[in-house]
């Protein structure tokens, strides 16, 4: 029997091209799933920090922290949003930067390798990602993200307990050295079978054809 494929990927909570990445692989992973010998895929999540001095509540909207941090024009930050709204959209889902609460995302992470221990993982970033994008809610304290968990179908007094206690810090630090082992500047990043290495959004028939093709060489070998 061929072992799964192995999709490592390295993602920030507050990165729009992450969600969309997320969901792409979603749908070109659901593409392959009528295939005749359809490929059998493990998915895990990793943290990534984009913006790791971040304060947990920052003052001011998307267009005030991009226009600071990056130091672009808010004309130019308006144009960007409106691209990636667009192509959100595409992916089927519906942006709120209107509504989106910047923070720092240490917090999601460690949420996260919590909801990993516990088996929903995917759940959690599902939740996170859907939250923080198109619902406004705040994802970078604990009372938010004890909130979250317990929506996400994990024991609110335990995620509470991982989160005060800092106990999954580690598990953030090791996947951002591991990160940095591969050379990984910029999420979302898919580490196919520790193989291959995909940057970006890709659109979900790319990840499809990427399964597939791995799924075959699995198979030959």
């Amino acid at each position: 029997m061929t072992e799964k494929i192995k999709i490592d990927v390295w993602s920030d909570i507050a990165c729009p091209w992450c969600y969309i990445g997320k969901r792409n692989l979603e749908n070109g992973l659901a593409q392959t799933a009528a295939d005749p010998d359809a490929p059998q895929v493990e998915v895990t999540f990793h943290s990534y920090e984009l913006s790791p001095d971040t304060p947990v509540d920052f003052e001011g909207d998307e267009i005030d922290f991009l226009a600071g941090h990056k130091g672009m024009p808010r004309e130019r930050v308006k144009e960007m949003l409106e691209n990636v709204t667009g192509v959100a959209a595409q992916a089927g889902l519906e942006y709120r930067f209107d509504l989106l609460q910047h923070t720092n995302t240490v917090k999601a992470h460690e949420l996260l390798h919590f909801a990993k221990a516990e088996g929903r993982q995917h759940e959690m970033a599902e939740r996170l990602m859907s939250a923080y994008f198109t619902e406004g809610r705040h994802v970078g304290r604990v009372d938010d993200l004890v909130d979250l968990a317990a929506e996400a179908g994990l024991d609110a007094d335990a995620a509470r307990s991982a989160l005060e206690s800092g106990r999954h810090l580690a598990d953030v630090r090791a996947d951002q050295a591991q990160a940095q082992a591969y050379g990984i500047q910029g999420v979302p990043f898919f580490v196919i079978d520790g193989t291959y290495g995909v940057s970006g959004a890709q659109p979900a028939d790319a990840f499809a054809q990427i399964a597939r093709q791995v799924w075959a060489e699995k198979q030959q070998a």
